[in-house]
């Protein structure tokens, strides 16, 4: 495809934005500063450190966990708000991270964080590797078979597109029927986008073709390049991302869900974890976690365990 005023652009942000899957932004915002303040700039605002710990929600932790005093934690590190790298290259950050930092305080624990890959952290869950998992799961009835969840935000499925696309508005999957679509591998979205492309053909239309990427910034990459029509992703992370790019745009939300802590199945730690989320909003934390990253729609009214999928 000829180099087009959208590849050139994604040069630009990919250096100044979308590296922050890799190496980080172009600096720091300013503490002050909130997501929306300085654009291409990840927020730095500390709203973690004042968090005190509930002695009440720490004692619904096995005596075990207490005695230990740390928990081992898995995070997926893709792209803002749910977590990325801030300049050095090392510190994360994102949504994600402030909440467990933030739960973590309440219970009095301390993290051994490991970054892991998206699709690797849910199975390692399971066999024992971490104890608890992040990056933006969305509760699901077939994640909720094999994992317990205790939810604190609220986000979900949407789209993208160039803004030379025709595409205005995706109520249905069959609308892409034909087209190329974009998307983050071992996700909600891959699995969506999967379990509905025979529609295309049942409707004797040709089928949307899937393309999936462990980066995020690959993901961009297809859309401004042209090897891909549409981008499915999380709702904030879309949002978030058209804000610091030309020539796309976010196209619309397509479903809700639930985001929460992923545990292995029968996990004792959802009693602590979801008293810590509701503690959390009670003394206002959570509320400016939300205010920082620009995701005051994403409010959840309180935590809970493992709850049916939105449908």
């Amino acid at each position: 495809m000829p180099r087009t005023r959208h590849t050139a652009a994604f040069a630009l942000i990919t250096v100044a934005t979308f590296t922050l899957t890799a190496c980080g932004s172009g600096g720091p915002a300013p503490a002050s500063a909130g997501a929306a303040d300085v654009k291409g700039k990840v927020p730095t605002t500390d709203v973690v450190s004042s968090v005190h710990k509930d002695e009440a929600a720490a004692k619904l932790l096995p005596a075990d966990v207490r005695a230990a005093g740390t928990l081992t934690i898995a995070s997926s590190i893709g792209s803002p708000p749910g977590a990325t790298y801030l300049a050095d290259g090392k510190t994360v950050a994102g949504t994600d991270i402030d909440f467990a930092d933030a739960v973590a305080r309440k219970l009095g624990l301390g993290l051994k964080r490991e970054v892991a890959s998206f699709e690797a952290i849910l199975p390692a869950l399971d066999s024992g590797k971490y104890d608890v998992g992040t990056g933006n799961f969305g509760v699901t009835e077939e994640r909720r078979k094999t994992i317990d969840f205790v939810t604190y935000i609220n986000d979900g499925q949407g789209f993208a597109v160039r803004d030379d696309s025709k595409l205005k508005k995706v109520t249905d999957l069959i609308q892409l029927c034909g087209l190329t679509v974009g998307t983050g591998a071992g996700t909600t979205f891959e699995v969506t986008l999967e379990e509905n492309r025979h529609r295309c053909s049942d409707a004797g239309k040709k089928p949307y073709e899937v393309k999936t990427y462990n980066d995020q910034g690959a993901t961009w990459a297809s859309l401004q390049q042209g090897r891909s029509d549409v981008v499915m992703s999380t709702i904030n992370g879309l949002r978030y991302a058209v804000d610091q790019q030309e020539g796309v745009r976010f196209l619309n939300e397509f479903k809700r869900l639930d985001v929460g802590f992923a545990f292995k199945k029968g996990t004792p730690l959802a009693p602590a974890f979801q008293a810590a989320v509701n503690g959390l909003k009670a003394d206002g934390t959570y509320d400016r976690i939300l205010k920082k990253w620009g995701i005051g729609a994403s409010a959840i009214r309180t935590s809970q365990i493992s709850p049916p999928e939105i449908r």
